[in-house]
């Protein structure tokens, strides 16, 4: 079988309607330093608000590929009608892309359809399972950003999603995981490596986010550390097929007390 035929053939697997309905929730990462919401992250949920695992507990191996293609069109459609902004950020499975110039292109045709700024996409990807195919990862990437895309390392931190992805990849931006995260603002073991991963982004021009900020005691610790771009419960909840209220307040708030 030819190079493109196995293109083909995988991408043949993106067609057709999935076996269930499903919706987005948007969640904001905020920017205590310029007070505003820079980025939505994209987060799959039931038709009705359920969970994420009701969800993808329903996708199987054989829907794996056209599930990837179906969350992409969906997040950029809603956004788009929403009247979104800021940039949207978009989870994807590695292992869900067999060819980065084939499987993107229902993300540039409704991109294109809807006038959505391809450089405001963010492609997030993470790891449950540890990466057997740095290459293949390292191509997305590569592909991704040749495109015009930002991609993101999500729950830095955490499981296998550690210090030896970076000797090989290159993504934009740093996601601290929420285990890192939790109670940072009187654990002085979290602090150090928060700021060790704070100085590693620096060092390789990425920008840091952190994940699961449910407090403000937290929120402040990050910002003042210069962890500025946060996500979490503490300034907003994912909002089903929804942007945030209005956050300005909020944030203009904590950044005096930031510089206070």
């Amino acid at each position: 079988m030819t190079h493109c035929a196995r293109v083909a053939d995988h991408c043949g697997r993106c067609e057709g309607e999935l076996p269930f309905e499903f919706t987005m929730a948007f969640q904001p990462i905020v920017d205590l330093a310029s007070a505003r919401i820079t980025t939505y992250e994209a987060l799959v949920r039931g038709p009705n608000g359920e969970s994420a695992w009701s969800v993808l507990s329903q996708v199987t191996d054989e829907l794996l590929y056209r599930f990837d293609q179906a969350c992409r069109v969906r997040a950029i459609e809603m956004a788009s009608a929403l009247g979104m902004q800021e940039r949207l950020s978009i989870n994807f499975l590695p292992n869900a892309v067999y060819e980065p110039e084939a499987c993107i292109q229902a993300t540039l045709d409704v991109s294109r359809r809807v006038g959505w700024p391809t450089d405001r996409l963010v492609f997030e990807f993470t790891e449950t399972e540890r990466v057997t195919d740095q290459g293949h990862l390292k191509r997305i990437i590569d592909s991704y950003r040749e495109m015009g895309f930002t991609t993101a390392l999500d729950d830095f931190g955490n499981g296998y999603a550690n210090l030896d992805l970076l000797t090989e990849l290159e993504p934009d931006k740093l996601k601290i995981d929420r285990q890192l995260v939790m109670g940072c603002d009187q654990d002085r073991r979290r602090q150090a490596l928060l700021r060790a991963v704070h100085g590693l982004a620096r060092e390789l021009s990425l920008e840091v986010i952190a994940e699961g900020v449910e407090t403000r005691e937290e929120s402040l610790w990050l910002a003042r550390a210069g962890i500025t771009r946060q996500q979490g419960f503490f300034h907003a909840r994912p909002a089903v097929a929804a942007l945030a209220e209005d956050l300005e307040p909020h944030l203009r708030e904590l950044q005096r007390a930031m510089r206070a």
